[in-house]
């Protein structure tokens, strides 16, 4: 041991040295975006409860006020996010061959990513068609 590492408390020896060195950031990224996903779904379910049987024209009208387009893109990000969390822990927990996990988590994220893509382009479009 190094002289350094002998003054420091057992607590700060032990901090940080998880497997991938991000277990409680992980968690509390899965806590926050559970959060923010309560009022964000709660606003994405009514908004769809309240356009059932509108026309299209009535909906896009309704995605082109900002906070409307802002709210709906803000909960797909977080849906997004949380769905890739959630994914992730299970690919770790139950994927043991180090190349399959790797390429799971990989797909894992390349999903996410172009599921959030295209939903927020779709609402980008009607937000700004004119």
């Amino acid at each position: 041991m190094t002289a350094d590492r002998n003054m420091k408390t057992p607590l700060k020896l032990v901090r940080g040295s998880g497997a991938s060195k991000t277990g409680t950031d992980h968690f509390w990224q899965q806590r926050a975006t559970a959060v923010a996903n309560l009022p964000l779904m709660l606003f994405m379910v009514g908004f769809v409860v309240a356009h059932l049987g509108a026309s299209r024209a009535e909906v896009v009208a309704s995605v082109k006020h900002p906070i409307v387009a802002i709210l709906l893109i803000m909960g797909l990000a977080s849906a997004f996010w949380h769905m890739r969390l959630g994914l992730q822990v299970v690919i770790e927990d139950y994927l043991h061959s180090h190349l399959r996990k790797f390429a799971a988590l990989a797909l894992n994220i390349a999903f996410a990513t172009a599921m959030f893509a295209v939903a927020a382009y779709s609402i980008l479009k009607m937000g700004f068609a004119s």
